[in-house]
């Protein structure tokens, strides 16, 4: 059997960008303008890295950058004011809180306070839940991105059988959510699934996303299947160098499936490259569509 095809996500994430940056200049062309904040509470110093990070990937594309630096003393009333501030900014298009937050604030209840318009990340109640019926406002980024890779792969989930192992808020779910709305049949998998083997083993697509390092092998593979590895793991080799490796045995895995991604390089510069696009596409529906919720 000849080896997987192997999805750039590099490649894919630079042509969405490319995408994004046109439709960005489409909607200045109409006085549009597409500006992103975020917020990030406690370190300053790892909240500077990040946010040069941001704002450089931001600038790629002609989107205007804000970070707002709170200090971790903050409560969970002053990152909701601050929320609140850019939730009745005008100027303000797009919202994302950088986690993770100090102990004692309540994550998931400011992510539930930003206004569903302005969460490019998809983290919103309402955008979860909108999920369902399958017409969100904005989508979790990951979960976009693996449809995305599917697209890219020639992939019609239409009557294939698709197991998502992990069941995550941010991709597990929604993952699992956007394959039964192409009419895949999909099992889900998570930590009481008493047989991984039997339910990976039969999947003609199967996407990946635990956090735990090296979880699926070769023998949880259908030959020719699509893997799709979300999984980010951070660990040191035998030689005590540390590396970025998937959910997925990759070298192990690629003779077996049809198509793959690599970690790094794969799932993650899509992720990247779809949160920009989010955000252009949040300052488009904030000003041209009908606001179906209010904030």
């Amino acid at each position: 059997m000849t080896a997987a095809k192997i999805i750039d996500g590099r490649t894919l994430g630079r042509r969405i960008k490319e995408e994004t940056a046109a439709q960005g200049r489409e909607l200045a062309d109409k006085g549009i303008k597409v500006r992103l904040d975020a917020i990030i509470v406690g370190d300053p110093a790892a909240g500077e890295i990040y946010a040069r990070s941001q704002q450089r990937r931001c600038e790629q594309v002609g989107i205007d950058y804000r970070l707002h630096a709170l200090p971790s003393s903050c409560d969970d009333a002053a990152v909701r004011d601050k929320i609140r501030e850019l939730n009745e900014d005008p100027q303000v298009t797009g919202i994302v809180l950088n986690l993770p937050l100090p102990e004692g604030i309540d994550t998931p209840a400011m992510q539930y306070f930003i206004d569903p318009y302005k969460d490019v990340e998809g983290v919103n109640p309402s955008n979860i839940g909108l999920l369902f019926y399958d017409n969100p406002i904005m989508a979790p980024c990951t979960a976009l991105a693996v449809m995305e890779i599917l697209k890219e792969a020639g992939i019609n989930p239409r009557g294939l059988n698709a197991t998502v192992v992990g069941q995550g808020e941010i991709a597990g779910r929604p993952i699992s959510l956007f394959l039964l709305h192409q009419m895949a049949t999909v099992t889900c998998c998570h930590i009481a699934t008493r047989d991984l083997f039997e339910h990976t083993r039969n999947a003609d697509v199967l996407i990946v996303a635990v956090g735990k390092p090296g979880l699926i092998g070769a023998d949880h593979v259908k030959p020719g299947a699509v893997v799709i590895d979300v999984g980010i793991n951070s660990i040191v080799d035998a030689d005590g160098n540390r590396q970025v490796v998937g959910d997925v045995l990759f070298d192990d895995v690629k003779d077996t499936a049809g198509v793959i991604t690599p970690v790094p390089g794969g799932v993650g510069p899509v992720t990247v490259a779809i949160l920009l696009r989010s955000a252009v596409e949040a300052a488009r529906k904030q000003r041209v569509t009908p606001r179906r919720l209010e904030a």
